[in-house]
């Protein structure tokens, strides 16, 4: 999955504190400066207007002005004009554009996987939550887009090389292989708990269900009128079962049986099996490299794509440092000092 805009604008939110406190260079009528450029009131006020409408499309009451509830929402927007705004300059200077045709396929992409494809639910789900599509397309979708073209500028010479998928292969042979198996049937006598009185009671039964199978009766009835698993006796005790997916007793049992071979009661800790080998044993398989080479290589890239647009934002925090100006009232709150070695 892409790294989204709302993730990237989140990894820097930690470093807001940094960039700048309350100024008296903020001018009338803006909220915060970033490297020269003022986030005026009026966008916050959109965008907390817009956060009341989405609160009464749930029915729920917004915060009142003056409660440290109202008071967290608006940090929480004035960071994510910030550092928008950080963003957009960055892609400025990275020759990033975003035009309608970019927001085209992002309206586009959004109905296709939120709304199958039906722009009129699309387009109701907007008026639910008090946006007309045009105002969607300018708070979000422009967004989205400049997100997408920010992330492959940024990530556009990332690499994987063949070597790396080869060591991913070879460290990860369990996602890329099936243990043997086979199917099995068996009955589950339960071991009752209590004196020893008990135990051997519950050995006894399993024993008389062995001589049982032993002398012709039928597996499958027996298994659904005397069997104590539930997952299996209306199925007449069958299980497929994976070398090593079982416990260890029933497992080492189940795979050393020939086919059609009965056991005689396995003790594990469930209680006492009665098992019958159905098939034959299937062998392990794994999945050649160049069958899941592609898929590797996607995997790697999406991540190294994502380390270095973390390695970017981390980056970018530090260039801002100092060149972000807050209004009186508006400055996000400080974070705590890290604990020094002795602390």
């Amino acid at each position: 999955m892409r790294t989204t805009f709302a993730l990237l604008l989140a990894t820097i939110a930690l470093a807001v504190a940094a960039c700048g406190g309350g100024s008296d260079s903020v001018p009338t009528g803006a909220v915060a400066v970033v490297n020269g450029t003022d986030i005026s009131k009026a966008e916050l006020d959109q965008l907390i207007s817009q956060a009341k409408k989405g609160y009464e499309s749930q029915k729920q009451e917004f915060p009142k002005a003056g409660t440290p509830e109202y008071q967290s929402i608006q940090t929480q927007y004035v960071a994510y004009l910030v550092e928008l705004e950080e963003f957009r300059q960055q892609a400025e200077e990275l020759g990033v554009e975003v035009t309608d045709k970019d927001v085209d396929a992002a309206e586009q992409e959004l109905i296709k996987t939120r709304f199958d494809g039906k722009r009129d639910e699309y387009e109701k789900a907007l008026a639910a939550q008090g946006f007309t599509p045009e105002q969607y397309r300018e708070k979000a979708l422009e967004v989205s887009a400049l997100s997408k073209k920010l992330f492959d500028a940024v990530t556009k010479d990332v690499k994987v090389t063949d070597q790396e998928i080869a060591e991913y292969y070879t460290q990860n042979q369990s996602q890329y292989g099936s243990p043997e198996s086979r199917d099995v049937r068996h009955i589950l006598i339960a071991e009752k708990s209590g004196s020893e009185v008990d135990f051997a009671a519950s050995k006894a039964k399993a024993d008389e269900i062995y001589e049982r199978l032993a002398g012709g009766a039928p597996f499958a009835a027996l298994a659904k009128a005397e069997s104590q698993d539930p997952g299996s006796k209306d199925t007449g005790g069958k299980l497929t079962i994976s070398r090593g997916q079982t416990v260890p007793e029933f497992d080492k049992v189940s795979f050393e049986l020939d086919k059609g071979e009965l056991s005689k009661p396995v003790k594990t800790q469930y209680g006492y099996h009665v098992i019958e080998a159905v098939s034959d044993v299937r062998k392990a398989t794994t999945t050649p490299l160049d069958k899941v080479k592609a898929a590797i290589r996607a995997q790697l890239l999406q991540q190294k794509r994502n380390e270095d647009m973390q390695a970017w934002v981390e980056g970018l925090r530090k260039d801002y440092e100092g060149k972000v100006s807050y209004a009186a009232g508006y400055e996000p709150p400080e974070l705590p000092e890290e604990p020094t070695e002795t602390e």
